[in-house]
């Protein structure tokens, strides 16, 4: 969408400035009334301007219900003019959302779609906040002009504002979607919104497009669809495009195979990716190569994804920015502490990549995760950038894993500073004092925390079963499924005992009894999730978790157990890396 402004149209006429032309022995109030009766009696310009005349000799246009009322009638009647209008509009000192609204409206009657989108933009600017009422004309602008792109952004306004369930506005997406269907309208409102990253209404829109049977998706399009199943995580999708792809190309491009690459391996499906990526030969770029490396790195295989950036190099591709970002979670990751400083003063005299914020966030997560907390604040220190909450958030998360306060409790302070409003930062402070036993430092912080209006996120689980995700959170018994996977849960601990299990209490972070305790992490979302699996999964099948939050010991413990007692491999993503768990082992190697 082109941005600009309405350009000013010349007046037609005059308003008095000093006191609006108010005479104190006239009833405003009556004459205000007439004057808007009149207004609605008009069937032409002609008689239009003449109770136009009126109102100002009265000096009523400084009413903005009588002004509004003016606006509507000429900008929206059969026999109106925009151009009128406009002046109307320019002389209106502090125009509302029903003025602008009323613009928007009148373009859209005249078929200037264009007008009605520099007038939204001009809305936008002047800080006016649109309603339910603004969307439907815009809406009906894109289909007119067949602005699908255009479409899709204020799809993407419609849905960041909370319109989206308001009928008016639905109607009107629908409309938008049947005009003028063509292949290239449906690109374009595909990746539009994978743009926006609304990426289950990307995955919606082609499942909808191919329903109706006579659309082939272009490679671009794909390209979009592939990524949206990347960042849901939803691999049964993933692979449905992939045999979409199949059946209609003949061969794939580079882009296109390094898409499906890396769906593949974030979707916790290595094998496959790596498979993929042995396949294109000489065709390897720098963003496939990249794409492996970051994918090794999250899988906890650190040293193989070194080995892949060392055949980069072999192969003449220079290494750019993103490619040492995967360099570095690797050595981070794999915990290769004096591997991570050597390529990162490689990077920057070698190959002369200037250190972004990322580059250094990898370097403190190195470092804390290792245990070298104080070095790693050192770094902070003799940073060139200013560093940013990733950067205090990564210290204070290495300073619950390695319990100390003193710095843990610097971290929060700078993060606290920086009013983030990010909850976790609190919660993971609370999990240091509690950690400690400082009962009372941890109930001051979590009272900051609520009088700040933060709340915390639950921590969830969610796993795909026949295309369709299924979202767990701790004791959760919503799922309609409900008696069968507490009645599995209790199977598995009972299976658990003969391995030796046992529950791990010191992860509830809470001044309760050990019984408590066991409770609370008996039906962590974790467990809830394998536990459906396990009944809606064939026996021998993957089991893939995708989760919000970091995982916990127990769970950790837990779930390698079980990997071993129900013989499945169990793949877990949680906020940071993919835990491969199988046989007793996880890929992590306890190191996460």
């Amino acid at each position: 969408m082109v941005v600009a402004s309405i350009p000013n149209q010349p007046h037609q006429f005059s308003i008095p400035k000093d006191n609006h032309g108010k005479n104190p022995e006239i009833d405003f109030g009556v004459k205000e009334q007439e004057c808007i009766s009149l207004v609605k009696t008009c069937r032409s310009m002609d008689e239009f301007k003449k109770v136009h005349g009126k109102i100002l000799k009265l000096g009523l246009f400084w009413s903005s219900f009588c002004a509004s009322n003016l606006l509507a009638t000429c900008a929206l009647s059969e026999w109106g003019s925009m151009d009128y209008a406009c002046s109307i509009f320019r002389q209106m000192d502090d125009p509302d959302s029903f003025e602008f609204n009323t613009m928007i409206r009148g373009y859209v009657k005249d078929m200037n779609s264009e007008e009605a989108f520099f007038t939204y933009l001009e809305m936008l600017e002047f800080g006016v906040e649109p309603d339910n009422f603004t969307y439907p004309p815009l809406l009906k602008a894109c289909s007119i002009l067949s602005a699908f792109a255009e479409g899709a952004q204020i799809h993407g306004q419609i849905y960041k504002m909370g319109f989206v369930e308001d009928v008016m506005v639905q109607n009107s997406l629908i409309n938008v979607r049947m005009d003028h269907k063509t292949i290239a309208s449906w690109s374009a409102l595909i990746a539009a919104h994978a743009n926006l990253g609304m990426w289950k209404e990307c995955l919606r829109l082609f499942s909808d497009m191919n329903w109706e049977g006579k659309w082939r998706a272009e490679e671009s399009t794909l390209v979009s669809v592939l990524s949206a199943c990347t960042r849901l995580g939803v691999l049964d999708s993933g692979r449905c495009t992939h045999g979409y792809l199949i059946r209609n190309l003949t061969g794939f491009n580079v882009a296109v195979q390094t898409s499906l690459m890396d769906m593949y391996v974030r979707s916790g499906s290595l094998d496959k990716g790596m498979s993929l990526f042995l396949e294109m030969g000489e065709k390897k770029n720098r963003k496939s190569y990249s794409v492996v490396i970051s994918g090794l790195a999250t899988h906890g295989h650190g040293e193989e994804a070194l080995k892949v950036f060392d055949e980069m190099l072999e192969r003449g591709l220079k290494p750019d920015d993103v490619a040492y970002v995967g360099v570095l979670s690797a050595c981070s990751h794999a915990g290769l502490v004096e591997e991570g400083k050597k390529y990162f003063d490689r990077m920057r005299i070698e190959h002369r990549v200037e250190p972004t914020i990322q580059h250094c966030g990898c370097m403190v997560d190195l470092m804390g995760r290792a245990g070298l907390i104080r070095e790693a604040l050192e770094f902070i220190k003799n940073m060139k950038i200013e560093p940013n909450e990733v950067i205090w958030r990564s210290l204070l998360s290495s300073c619950r894993v390695h319990q100390n306060v003193e710095l843990g409790e610097l971290a929060a302070e700078n993060l606290f500073k920086m009013n983030t409003r990010n909850a976790g930062d609190y919660l993971n402070l609370c999990n240091i004092y509690a950690q400690a036993r400082r009962w009372e430092e941890m109930s001051i912080t979590r009272v900051k925390m609520a009088s700040n209006g933060l709340g915390q996120e639950p921590g969830s689980s969610s796993v795909e079963v026949k295309r369709k995700v299924h979202k767990f959170v701790s004791s959760d018994t919503s799922h309609s499924q409900c008696d069968e996977i507490y009645e599995m849960l209790h199977q598995m601990e009972w299976q658990l005992k003969f391995e030796g299990y046992s529950a791990d209490t010191s992860q509830v972070l809470f001044d309760v009894s050990e019984e408590e305790k066991r409770q609370r992490l008996s039906s962590h979302s974790q467990k809830l999730a394998i536990a459906f699996s396990l009944i809606n999964t064939s026996e021998g099948s993957p089991v893939r978790i995708v989760r919000n939050v970091r995982m916990c010991s127990d769970c950790h413990t837990y779930t390698k157990l079980i990997s071993t007692i129900y013989e499945r491999e169990i793949i877990v993503r949680d906020r940071n890396i993919f835990h491969h768990f199988r046989d007793g082992n996880c890929s992590c190697k306890d190191y996460w």
